[in-house]
């Protein structure tokens, strides 16, 4: 899009590119969404921004009335495979904050110099910019949701002193973390709630973070949450309630800690409703963007439906369920390993190598088995695949190169091309895999992974 174009989007308040850029208004230092509901600004007075950091980045602090930061991220980043992509998919999960700009670099195959150049060239922010912007929405969420001490919110939230923190909410909000609390009516008392336990000691998801999962255009929540429902394996997943009104639960094995997380299938208006549970909260981040993964809520459904709809044969059936996502995974190592075994055998390996949760929240008991406590298993070919995944020969993180790393599964005994495509589907999230056997896939790009989502829900028995 050019900035004309760009400003077009702005005049017309148009929520299909929420989170694909974001415009900032010269005489005021504020930056937006393209559909905030504030009067129109001046072209002359108007900047245009490929991400949030860039704009807080060129002194501009985020509009109060649209909440810029709260979006849902760029469908570009998912669907790109170079080196700006990964990066912001790693960036997303946190690796700055745990690794810093070395670590992230390191697992690019770049120097810091080249990963700065590229990052800052495109988006107008480098990764220390972003994880910045990231930071502080996440600081945001704990001060308006939890009634947690700030000075813990501060280093919950990545920051490495209570100064930078209150220096970068002031910059980018314009008010102190404390007035951002009253704003919300958060007050001081609910440090607990973060916390809370159950009569049984059991952790109560409803006193866990509560966060809106937001989500452009249509949502097909119906189709996502049978999915996950006949996929659910017992005590590390549930969904429980009646269709149009479930909630998917899930326990998490994260870089910190463990959590727990509930999302509701009950759609508002461009959010799911959820709860996190975390043993750490510096894994609020990373848990968050494991779940957008998991619903695949960045996608862009304005332009997978367009595309696919054109087709004579897809039209009907993209009309028949607008806004179809193609899921992720909460944990690509997971996703992996039960696709390919199958459920029953995953539920054996729970039983048999999962790790018990010190404190059960219900069904939800354990957390799925680790790679490196497969190794050993009697399957030759879990234990190829875990042992390549324990030692790196495989990797699936976000940044992962999808290329490479389906090559490498191909290499392992018992990966079959079908397999390798379907983890690359759900554990790297990418939403261009070809179907086999499709001659007017080409057609299809770069979304044949919902092509392929639309066939089998029109077909339940051609996904088998």
């Amino acid at each position: 899009m050019d900035e004309e174009t760009r400003y077009e989007a702005v005049s017309s308040r148009d929520a299909r590119f929420d989170g694909e850029f974001f415009f900032a208004v010269a005489t005021t230092g504020i930056y937006c969404r393209p559909s905030c509901p504030a009067v129109t600004p001046k072209r002359k007075n108007v900047r245009f921004y490929p991400t949030a950091a860039a704009a807080q980045g060129n002194g501009f602090r985020a509009c109060r009335r649209c909440r810029p930061d709260a979006v849902p991220g760029s469908a570009d980043w998912n669907a790109r495979a170079d080196v700006v992509g990964r990066a912001m998919r790693m960036i997303g999960d946190g690796i700055v904050d745990r690794e810093g700009v070395p670590g992230l670099a390191g697992r690019l195959g770049y120097s810091t110099r080249q990963v700065q150049r590229q990052l800052t060239g495109e988006l107008g922010a480098g990764p220390v910019a972003l994880a910045r912007a990231q930071r502080s929405h996440t600081a945001r969420v704990l001060l308006q949701t939890t009634g947690l001490p700030i000075t813990e919110i501060a280093f919950a939230s990545g920051f490495a002193s209570v100064r930078q923190f209150n220096d970068t909410i002031r910059q980018i909000y314009a008010r102190t973390p404390s007035a951002l609390r009253v704003e919300a009516g958060t007050g001081t008392g609910g440090g607990a709630g973060a916390r809370a336990a159950d009569s049984t000691g059991a952790p109560a998801l409803a006193a866990g973070i509560p966060l809106r999962l937001a989500y452009r255009g249509a949502y097909a929540a119906r189709e996502v949450f049978g999915l996950l429902a006949r996929e659910a394996l017992p005590r590390v997943e549930e969904v429980i309630g009646e269709p149009g009104a479930r909630t998917y639960r899930r326990t998490l094995r994260l870089p910190y800690g463990t959590g727990m997380a509930a999302v509701n299938e009950a759609p508002h208006s461009g959010w799911l409703d959820a709860r996190i549970h975390l043993t750490d909260l510096r894994d609020l981040t990373t848990a968050v963007q494991r779940l957008r993964r998991l619903f695949d809520l960045d996608a862009d459904p304005y332009a997978v439906d367009e595309r696919l709809g054109a087709d004579p044969r897809l039209a009907p059936l993209v009309a028949a369920r607008p806004g179809l996502r193609s899921p992720g995974a909460a944990d690509p190592d997971e996703l992996a390993v039960r696709t390919l075994v199958g459920q029953n055998d995953a539920v054996r390996l729970v039983e048999t190598y999962g790790k018990a949760l010190d404190l059960p929240c219900g069904a939800l008991t354990h957390l799925f088995p680790e790679p490196g406590a497969l190794t050993g298993a009697d399957d030759p070919a879990l234990r190829a695949l875990a042992t390549a995944l324990a030692d790196g020969a495989v990797r699936l993180d976000p940044g992962a190169d999808r290329e490479e790393a389906e090559q490498a599964l191909l290499t392992l005994p018992g990966i079959t091309a079908r397999t390798a495509g379907l983890i690359r589907m759900r554990a790297l999230g990418d939403p261009d895999v070809a179907p086999s056997g499709e001659p007017d896939a080409e057609a299809w790009r770069p979304w044949r992974s919902y092509a392929m989502r639309h066939h089998w829900a029109a077909d339940p028995g051609s996904a088998a």
